[in-house]
């Protein structure tokens, strides 16, 4: 029996960096059944797959790490985005009280009247200030000694773990310096509280802009999400009535009128409009649909009424599975990312090694007051790292790159996929609904012998009926404007790259390519010269034999895309090779692929000759890129290092690929591959910036500087240096949300 798997979403509000993804990820991967455990910061969505543990229980084991964890449904979205924007506003306020209470803290230490500390009077004015800023600290960072307490208490180390460190000694050192002020040198007697609530002031104020300005990132989500519809139109009982779009079944007739949104995805059974589709293909001009059509849920209706009858609703729609798709995608962590996480996880436990070894050199040889500046240096080098920006590098970055790309009208599967595309130097493209249209239609008849031209469309849709095949539609289509009558089908055998053989009428009849006729014995000698002319010409030759003995063959023409050359073009500017590869005759492809502007061409190959190419390439040292959109793609789709599927293909197709193209157009390839470009590059930055800024501010702050320029860097400079930091690497990520592409005028 084979085994099913859950795939559950958890929101975890209170991750704080790197290294909480990394206790979160190892607490869940212990848990009996769980296969794979992948936690976002930037999202803070644990995403997780088990085979027989109930989402209850995952909850738990977060609990037990000291973290919040509440399951996450698509239909959570709205709700989330209205806690998330109430923790934002609960963070300003947090901020505005800290920072507020510190400044005026700040001042007081600057009125010309203010008791010292060496007067009973001076003590009791600040252990009441020193009280009041406990009690600010309280509100303010509550969360955040409370998670380095259960950071303590799971045996690990967070950003919460420095933060708390870094203010609480602050504070107490202050608290010392107020009790028993004669312990210390005089000019040591100098107090922190403000600093401690500047900074926390600092850090909240960072965190709550970081979450509005990586809120952005999940826009294209939130548009997809808000392309459904509330209601439906549906008929019912002979009445039009609205009703809400969880009540619609499949099966129900619906009404969609000019400017509407489509509910849910169905076929037109009455009426015919234009519909943009833009928002799910990337491509803005209108489709014209009609009786038998398909309409997809989220799309808008531009100018005629209709009628059409759901197929798909709820979660089993286009869109939902889009969102889907894209939210996972955005979820998932490339091997840079995972890079990422690893070093993150060593980093708090090194800093506080780092802090602990500054403070013992500057209590060991360093000047007086040595008890302030060991405390002192020791509070901003915890202050200063930053390992929420080394945390937040990658995942912002891969969230707004798959953003962008669903923008385009391009899914991409996973963060793995995303990196890889960046790094081909080869595409390989099927012929037939990729490079063309994959409309092709019948231009020649030709009946050889005893047989007319409608006995050879006759027995050649006969065996074809049924088929899904492009070529099959065109000649059934044949057929059909012939008003043929179609024989049944008797011992029908299908021959994989070759053709189809079955029992018509009492005849045996073959109908397939040269290949198939050679390999049944037979003869083509006396009409090679009948096809040479349709195969210079781009056609595609399907021949029929009645009985061994051929009766005819069909010439079939398919144009290519209009985009097409210039989308190769595109490719070739950006240093790419492009390749063909197709089952049809060596001519014929050649034709096409001159059209298209491809460099090589590889005909007459099988569906497991397209995975073997892509091997050799591969063993070559190529990066590969398939694109294809039929069932005799999907091995090389899934052997390349990329496969794009075009997404009016087939399933099969589709679920072998690393991406789809929603739209039709070739230009969706090379914009799939300048997203990702732009998106590594925009990680690389992060992780650059991030990487250097610790490596330059944690010295600085240990006061590698002082013997030289006698400067020691203020604890508030420190917190609001660490906050920046974040701050930055949030809005270089969302510079991708800006990223166009220019597909010139030929597009």
């Amino acid at each position: 029996m084979k085994s099913t798997t859950n795939i559950f979403k958890l929101k975890i509000i209170d991750i704080t960096c790197a290294s909480c993804v990394t206790t979160i990820e190892k607490i869940l991967r212990q848990v009996p059944g769980v296969i794979r455990a992948e936690v976002n910061f930037a999202s803070k969505i644990a995403t997780v797959e088990t085979s027989n543990s109930a989402v209850s229980v995952l909850i738990e084991a977060v609990k037990q790490a000291g973290y919040t964890a509440n399951e996450v449904t698509t239909s959570q979205d709205e709700v989330a985005q209205n806690d998330e924007y109430q923790h934002y506003k609960y963070l300003l306020k947090q901020s505005y009280l800290a920072a507020g209470v510190g400044i005026l803290l700040m001042m007081i230490t600057y009125l010309p009247n203010i008791p010292t500390l060496d007067t009973k009077e001076g003590q009791v004015i600040w252990i009441v200030l020193g009280i009041a800023s406990l009690a600010v600290l309280i509100y303010s960072a509550h969360d955040l000694f409370f998670g380095a307490w259960q950071a303590l208490k799971a045996h690990v180390a967070n950003m919460d773990t420095l933060i708390a460190m870094g203010t609480g000694v602050a504070w107490l050192f202050s608290m010392l310096v107020v009790l028993y002020p004669t312990i210390l040198p005089e000019n040591a007697r100098e107090v922190y509280f403000e600093a401690a609530l500047i900074i926390i002031g600092f850090i909240k104020f960072g965190t709550a802009l970081e979450m509005r300005t990586r809120g952005k990132t999940k826009e294209t989500i939130q548009k997809l999400i808000g392309l459904r519809p509330q209601t439906a139109r549906v008929v019912r009982d002979g009445k039009e009535v609205d009703v809400d779009l969880q009540e619609l079944i499949v099966g129900d007739v619906i009404r969609v009128r000019p400017g509407e949104k489509i509910p849910v995805d169905g076929v037109i059974i009455e009426g015919a409009s234009s519909i943009d589709q833009s928002m799910l293909t990337g491509e803005p001009i209108p489709v014209e649909k009609t009786i038998h059509d398909k309409v997809v849920g989220g799309t808008v209706n531009k100018t005629g009424t209709f009628l059409f009858r759901s197929t798909s609703i709820g979660n089993d729609t286009v869109l939902a599975r889009i969102i889907e798709m894209v939210t996972r995608a955005q979820n998932s962590k490339p091997a840079l990312a995972r890079l990422a996480d690893v070093i993150s996880s060593f980093f708090v436990p090194a800093v506080i090694v780092i802090a602990i070894i500054t403070a013992l050199i500057w209590f060991n040889i360093g000047p007086q007051p040595k008890l302030a500046y060991m405390c002192v240096t020791f509070a901003t080098i915890l202050l200063i790292a930053c390992p929420c920006a080394l945390g937040l590098a990658a995942p912002l970055s891969i969230m707004a790159g798959v953003g962008k790309a669903a923008e385009f009208g391009v899914l991409i599967r996973n963060g793995d996929a995303l990196q890889k595309t960046r790094q081909l130097t080869t595409i390989i493209f099927d012929k037939t609904g990729t490079i063309t249209e994959g409309k092709p239609r019948v231009t020649h008849i030709i009946a050889l012998s005893s047989w007319n031209e409608n006995d050879i469309v006759q027995f050649a849709a006969s065996v074809e009926q049924g088929s899904e095949h492009s070529l099959a539609e065109s000649i059934l289509n044949s057929a059909k404007s012939k008003e043929l009558v179609l024989y049944p089908s008797k011992e029908f055998k299908a021959f994989p790259g070759f053709g189809l053989s079955a029992l018509i009428n009492g005849k045996n009849v073959l109908l397939g390519n040269m290949k198939l006729m050679t390999q049944q014995h037979i003869s083509l000698t006396d009409f090679t010269v009948h096809v040479e002319k349709l195969y210079e010409e781009g056609q595609t030759i399907v021949y029929l034999a009645i009985d061994n003995q051929l009766a005819g063959f069909i010439g079939i023409s398919d144009t290519i895309k209009p985009e097409a050359k210039y989308a190769i073009q595109r490719l070739h500017q950006l240093g790419l090779k492009t390749l063909m590869l197709s089952g049809d005759h060596q001519k014929a492809a050649l034709t096409i692929a001159h059209q298209a502007g491809i460099q090589e061409v590889i005909a007459e190959v099988l569906p497991v000759e397209k995975s073997e190419k892509v091997i050799e390439l591969q063993a070559q040292g190529e990066m590969v890129g398939m694109v294809g959109d039929g069932i005799n793609d999907a091995p090389a789709l899934a052997q390349a290092d990329v496969g794009f599927a075009i997404g009016a293909g087939t399933d099969v197709a589709i679920e072998s690929a690393d991406l789809i193209l929603m739209g039709h157009s070739l230009h969706g390839v090379v914009d799939a591959i300048l997203v990702s470009r732009a998106t590594i590059r925009n990680v690389k930055q992060n992780l650059f910036g991030a990487f250097i800024y610790n490596v330059i501010g944690i010295p600085i702050a240990g006061g590698i500087l002082y013997p030289f320029f006698s400067i020691l860097l203020n604890p508030i400079m420190a917190g609001a240096a660490m906050a920046l930091s974040s701050l930055t690497v949030v809005l270089n990520a969302n510079r991708l949300r800006l990223f166009r592409v220019h597909r010139g005028s030929s597009s």
